[in-house]
């Protein structure tokens, strides 16, 4: 039987941190007060110009190395964000551009803070259905550049950070590796969390701008009251799905969204607090990248080893929610590549570079040609 494994995991936060403090400076708050309410102590937030691609690509790095492997054992990129680089194209594609993966699939998931866990999902399908062996799931976002850091945004714009998770799924025929996974929607609670305008709906325009409606909105009681039943219910029928029990648990990975939807949703499935893992303190709400981050810290501090029962819940604005749950069963640490192997990793990076440049002057030749 085909299953999916985890064979290598990286991610990446950009280097420059904003504490409570430093929210202090720009709008009417206090580190007392972000703390009680969220639990939240800094973030990390990227320069300018930079796109939630650049992010995932220093995390894709670091899981394919992790894995043994090279870009070109890649079957299929799935990229999980809500704030990609640019409308379209897909920041899988804009990615793509920037390592030498070949002409591999590269597909975009749009389902906010539950993307990761859908990526995870689809992943899998594709892997016991054989059409794939190896496949990159990213979590990637760019917050701050879509948050309104005034008091008029404060509620909001104190919850998020910037940051890129990743993970290789590879085909293994052993026990192990993902075992269920269980995804739900429900649509009519999509106003509780949303960007009201920017899409097709309402395009962008002068008053659009004005009126802030291409900030985040939340209506955070009701969203907080969604969580902390979803959670616990996802958690529970993924485990159900594989025959197992919160008995069986030893970590659960949430979406680290706010430190009292963790720990109700943890009191909801009576988990003593060492079972269920939390970094949002140090990173803020990462949306897509929040699981897969949380996994890669989880992996690096020991807190996951061979055999262990874990799984990962999230829920997010759509309304979404889901639950996956993996039998670790790849042997820590990986395998890390050779010096001549990451030596030819550079030589092909330049290669897709200078690739890519050729291919667009073709294209550009080409056009000329057509308008002759």
């Amino acid at each position: 039987m085909r299953r999916s494994t985890i064979i290598g995991t990286g991610f990446y936060v950009p280097p420059d941190v904003w504490t409570n403090d430093d929210m202090t400076k720009l709008m009417d708050t206090s580190d007392e007060w972000i703390q009680e309410r969220t639990g939240i102590k800094q973030r990390h937030i990227a320069e300018d110009g930079i796109g939630c691609a650049d992010l995932a690509k220093f995390a894709a790095e670091q899981a394919i190395a992790d894995a043994g492997m090279t870009n070109q054992d890649i079957d299929m990129i799935i990229f999980a964000t809500l704030n990609p680089d640019v409308f379209f194209p897909g920041s899988a594609c804009i990615l793509q551009s920037k390592m030498p993966f070949g002409t591999i699939p590269a597909l975009d998931i749009r389902q906010q803070c539950t993307g990761f866990i859908y990526a995870v999902a689809i992943a899998d399908r594709f892997i016991r259905t054989g059409w794939c062996d190896n496949i990159l799931v990213i979590g990637a976002e760019v917050h701050s550049t879509g948050l309104d850091f005034t008091t008029r945004g404060r509620d909001v714009a104190v919850l998020f950070g910037d940051g890129a998770g990743a993970l290789v799924l590879q085909a293994n025929g052993a026990d192990g590796g993902v075992l269920s996974s269980f995804l739900g929607a429900d649509g009519s609670g999509g106003d509780l969390l949303c960007i009201p305008a920017g899409g097709s709906r309402e395009p962008a325009s002068h008053r659009t701008v004005a009126e802030g409606l291409h900030y985040l909105t939340m209506r955070g009681r009701e969203v907080f009251r969604f969580a902390v039943r979803a959670m616990p219910s996802a958690t529970r029928q993924v485990l159900e799905q594989a025959g197992l029990t919160t008995a069986d648990l030893k970590l659960v990975i949430p979406h680290q969204a706010n430190q009292r939807i963790i720990e109700s949703s943890a009191k909801a499935l009576g988990l003593p607090p060492e079972t269920v893992f939390s970094n949002l303190e140090w990173y803020g709400n990462t949306s897509a990248a929040s699981i897969p981050i949380a996994l890669c810290e989880a992996v690096e501090q020991g807190r996951i080893q061979q055999d262990d029962l874990i799984v990962c819940v999230g829920f997010g604005a759509g309304l979404t929610w889901g639950a996956t749950a993996i039998r670790w069963s790849v042997p820590l640490p990986a395998v890390m590549p050779s010096r001549w192997k990451k030596i030819w990793q550079k030589l092909r990076y330049r290669y897709a570079a200078l690739r890519s440049l050729v291919l667009r002057f073709l294209r550009w030749l080409f056009a000329l040609r057509i308008k002759e």
